[in-house]
């Protein structure tokens, strides 16, 4: 039986249109849905009505759910003549559907019905799904032009019911929006059934089965789908970026276009196939005893020539089950025969239980979407081939890297023709992981009352310290009984909310002394979420003289501690929580999922193979790596399997994303496993990243390049390889994708409050921390050095270098500005008389018709657009090291850039260091000195400070008032122009009178010490 509800509470409105002649408006909710309309009562004679009424629709097809909309209407009702007028309307489409934990009361601005409806006001609504089956759908209207006086709200009993299940119904709710995407995303290996993609389709909204075995999916799936040598100095150009044409599933690549082959096609088309020979071991029976006690500890062991992977083993058991996967490359098979062997773990030597023995040229092939190969039963033979007492579940058969277990198996490729620890596997595996959502925690520390101090007879100097987890927060002491610190502090916490925010007041009663006066504990999940602006009241809470009693809270009751503190705290959802540089951020959607849109296109990725990687670690007296891929964007990091041993790595894997903002960043990193027999201490090595800006790709073309992947070391910049990937944005709403260039790049709250400077650095850094601790916990896990790295959390930090780049950016973008003025400045020296009169006769028309101006400024740049169209870039933009300076930077720039916060240098370093930055500070300093005399001067024209100056200014302010009202306006144009123009024969060596009058206005260096 279907139990889905949306629910719908009407909250308020604020700022109606009177309608009733008198300044007021009577007014009433009506809400459509699916069929169904509900109304709520009428608010006598009040603009800012109060209702607080909710409503529960049925939804009669939850497959549907995704193309239906709730409109809401408010009218005025006329008791008079029984009339109703218009007051606005809202629109909600499937976005706004979100499970009851994610709702939130959101304030809409009410629209028009038709262009000259008068509409002004919002309306506050907070909408929610929900299967709790105690929840009663309202009774809805008998018809939609029914009599009006109805009141629909269900109890608040129900509405209390639906808020203590509401944890028993997120998890349902959340399959409704996320299983299927989630299914289709999870991995390379759950992407859509096959299909022709000759051209790339847009992704359709599938079919959801709400059975009860959903119920039972996945929490938290994804929402989306140096020990090296020092290398000789490469030549100028290996920073190059080259384009290919590989053969994929989809066919041959040829300038981004897909030139289908004979094979049929495959879902997996930005990546090549792979073939892999499967094993599936289930389980065994019946297995004979080997020791003299009559135990048996069995395992198995599947070997193919030199390839072999081995079982956990069972203590004592006859009847063990593994159910284990083993994938063997099919490229690397030394033999024509698959050997299965049961034996028995022992301290000396493994007893030999029983083998299974398979021709390879009998395996069947399976391609998905088949049914997954069920596994047979087979006889134990002996090493002579006889059979003996046992059997082994096993299944057999051939695939490639789309097979569902592809995931989970042990590969070949991955670990190599050696034995390696059972521990090793569980970090070489690839995984898709979903990063927590972040939310922004705002606490207004306001004022405290009857704070008492341990010593009675002083007053306290108290301050408040406000921490979350690892993140503590002081406020400015004040010695008063009833301090007032109106201070705000932001932090940030991760769902789910496992911490609690901690208040402390603290008495400072001595140096580096404080005495605790009390404190609260309020979990984090109790505080109020917000989406908007709207003000958050603020509330009195008791302090407690303990933890214990603030963490109890009001269980404890015997002690009447007097003091308390005013506080206002939210959880701010209509912020981007910032865990990247804006410059290069791979999501800006808010926290609340209520202000999400739909998406605008789908993002693919085949992360096809690495070539001529440097070795990153010794193994046998030998250079080698253990490498993996990383990709992030938005929510969701994917990892590839470990490639151990090998220089170049083939992974072809295939993931996708959906995109809901073309100004994001795709980031890929790889990395050494330092898991695997690695050193400096266990952490992953970075080997090079690329980053893709969406915005700059071809919808529907398939880019095929090799990117350098480039390091900065301290002895400079190295390149660590080559990195060869497919990527394909293909657009699902081109209405959409082009609005979004109008829209702002962050959530509304970023302008409405904005954070400093300071706040966003500091957030940023804490939000990296939790993203890291959060994926570190993960199996295998995604660890801190990898996070960091992929966030540039360091690039705040103070480098020449990137202060040299930033120099020279800025001198390239005014590059142009540049040039044009040299070019005029030989424009009026006449070096070419042609040009110089074909730019007085262009002069003087814009003077006689200065309307045309700009129709021609806006028509030469249009031409200027058409002409470098020819010029655009071909390919993706990649890591530039003339653009960030790097390879001309001096290697003591380097070993700063690469030293530790705080310093871990010597003195006489840092001291010459400090020196250095001293005197490119004195540069800068001159600059700003200069430009700051410059304007001092032009308001000295009028501040009297030189009285013989000014008075010579206004009074040719006068006389130039008079000649201007007197003399046209064109006519001061060309004679200016003109004269700006004139040839050298008629300019003088010396400067000008109005330069030379401008340079000796006085300026205020004179009062400077």
């Amino acid at each position: 039986m279907n139990n889905l509800k949306l629910g719908v509470k009407v909250v308020g409105a604020h700022d109606l249109m009177p309608k009733d002649g008198q300044g007021t408006s009577s007014a009433f909710v009506e809400l459509h849905f699916d069929h169904q309309k509900f109304r709520t009562t009428t608010k006598e004679k009040d603009c800012n009505p109060v209702w607080n009424e909710s409503f529960y629709f049925n939804i009669s097809d939850p497959n549907n759910l995704a193309n239906l909309t709730l409109d809401v209407f408010i009218y005025n009702h006329n008791g008079n003549n029984n009339s109703n007028a218009f007051l606005g309307k809202v629109r909600l489409t499937s976005t706004s559907f979100v499970p009851y934990s994610d709702a939130l009361i959101l304030h809409y601005p009410l629209e028009k019905r038709h262009v000259l409806s008068r509409v002004k006001g919002e309306l506050g609504l907070k909408v929610f799904v929900t299967d709790d089956p105690s929840i009663k759908p309202s009774n809805p209207l008998p018809a939609l032009d029914s009599i009006y006086e109805t009141d629909s709200s269900p109890s608040n009993q129900a509405l209390s019911q639906s808020q203590s299940q509401s944890q028993k119904a997120t998890g349902f709710v959340r399959n409704l929006f996320s299983s299927e995407k989630a299914q289709s995303r999870h991995t390379f290996h759950h992407l859509p059934k096959e299909q022709q993609k000759s051209t790339p389709p847009a992704p359709t909204k599938p079919a959801v089965n709400y059975g009860m075995n959903e119920m039972k999916s996945e929490s938290q799936a994804p929402k989306v789908v140096r020990m090296f040598p020092n290398a000789p100095s490469q030549p100028v150009d290996y920073d190059e970026l080259r384009e290919t044409s590989p053969h994929l599933g989809g066919g041959k690549i040829v300038g981004g276009r897909v030139i289908p082959g004979d094979r049929p096609t495959s879902t997996y088309d930005l990546v090549e196939k792979m073939q892999y020979l499967f094993v599936r071991v289930v389980k065994a029976r019946d297995l004979p005893s080997m020791d003299v006690t009559g135990s048996l500890d069995p395992y198995v062991e599947v070997k193919i020539g030199n390839y072999k992977g081995k079982t956990k083993y069972f203590e004592k058991r006859q009847n063990p089950e593994w159910n284990e996967v083993f994938a063997f490359a099919k490229d690397n098979l030394q033999s024509s025969f698959l050997e299965v062997y049961v034996k028995d773990k022992d301290v000396l030597k493994d007893d030999f239980v029983g083998q299974v023995r398979f021709d390879l040229n009998e395996v069947p092939v399976r391609v998905p979407p088949d049914s997954p190969l069920a596994p047979e039963w087979y006889r134990l033979a002996d090493k002579h081939g006889d059979k003996k007492k046992g059997e082994i579940m096993l299944a057999v058969w051939t695939g490639t890297q789309a097979d569902e277990a592809f995931p989970d198996a042990w590969h070949s490729d991955a670990i190599g023709p050696t034995e390696n620890a059972p521990a090793a596997v569980a970090h070489i595996r690839s995984k898709v992981y979903h990063s927590p959502r972040l939310w922004y925690v705002r606490v207004y520390v306001i004022q405290a009352q009857d704070l008492i101090a341990s010593d009675k007879s002083r007053l306290p100097d108290a301050y408040v310290k406000v921490q979350i987890g690892n993140q503590i927060i002081r406020t400015k002491p004040q010695a008063k009984m009833n301090p007032m610190w109106n201070d705000e502090q932001m932090f940030v916490a991760a769902e789910p909310f496992e911490e609690s925010l901690v208040i402390s007041v603290e008495d400072r009663v001595g140096p580096n002394k404080e005495d605790t006066i009390g404190r609260l504990v309020i979990p984090l999940h109790a505080i109020e979420k917000r989406a908007d602006d709207r003000f958050i009241h603020p509330k009195w809470f008791p302090l407690e003289r303990s933890m214990s009693a603030a963490m109890e809270g009001e269980k404890e009751k015997k002690d009447k501690f007097s003091s308390r503190i005013c506080l206002a705290v939210c959880l701010d959802g209509g912020y981007h929580v910032l865990d990247e540089s804006t410059h290069y951020s791979s999501d800006l959607r808010p926290t609340a999922k209520q202000l999400w849109k739909k998406s605008i296109g789908v993002l693919e990725l085949g992360i096809l193979n690495a070539d001529g990687l440097h070795p990153m670690k010794t193994r046998d007296g030998r250079g080698t790596s253990d490498t993996f891929c990383v990709a992030k964007y938005g929510h969701k990091w994917v990892r590839t399997r470990t490639i151990i041993d090998s220089m170049n790595p083939k992974y072809n894997e295939q993931y996708t994303w959906e995109v809901f903002d073309p100004a994001t960043v795709l980031t890929i990193g790889v990395f050494d496993n330092s898991q695997i027999g690695g050193s400096n201490g266990n952490k992953d090595v970075k080997i090079g990243k690329v980053r893709i800006r969406i915005s700059t790709l071809q919808t529907g073309r398939v880019y095929t390049h090799t990117y350098p992947l480039l390091v900065l070391h301290p002895s400079g910049v190295k390149k660590m390889g080559e990195l060869h990937l497919a990527i394909r944005f293909s657009c699902t709403s081109l209405t959409n994708m082009v609005s979004k260039y109008s829209r702002p790049l962050l959530p509304k709250m970023h302008y409405i409050r904005p954070l400093t400077v300071i706040q966003q650095e500091r957030l940023r850094f804490q939000a990296v921390n939790i993203v890291a601790a959060r994926l570190s916990r993960a199996e295998p896990p995604l660890r801190k050095e990898v996070v960091e790295y992929m966030s540039d959390a360091d690039s705040h930090l103070w480098s020449m270098r990137r202060s040299k780049a930033n120099f020279f950016r800025l001198m390239s973008v005014f590059s142009g500005l540049l040039s044009v003025g040299k070019w005029f400045g030989e424009v009026c020296l006449w070096k070419n008389p042609v040009t110089t009169g074909l730019v007085h006769v262009l002069f003087l028309m814009l003077a006689c018709f200065p309307e045309l101006i700009f129709p021609t400024v806006f028509l030469y740049m249009f031409f200027i657009g058409l002409w470098n169209f020819r010029y655009r870039p071909r390919n993706p933009p990649h890591m530039n090291t003339r653009l960030s300076y790097a390879d001309g930077v001096s290697p003591d720039e380097l070993d700063e850039e690469f030293d530790t916060f705080p310093t871990s240098k010597s003195t006489e370093l840092v001291r010459m260091r400090y020196d250095r930055l001293r005197s490119v500070a004195g540069r800068i300093q001159t600059v700003v000195g200069d430009i700051a005399s410059q304007g001092e001067r032009v308001q000295a024209l009028l501040s009297w400070r030189d009285p013989r100056a000014t008075t010579i200014f206004i009074v040719f302010c006068l006389v130039a008032a008079i000649v201007l009202y007197v003399t046209p306006f064109q006519v001061f144009v060309l004679l200016g122009g003109f004269y700006i123009m004139r040839h050298p024969k008629l300019r003088g060596k010396m400067p000008s009178a109005p330069v030379n009058f401008f340079r000796r206005l006085p300026a205020r260096t004179d009062s400077m010490l």
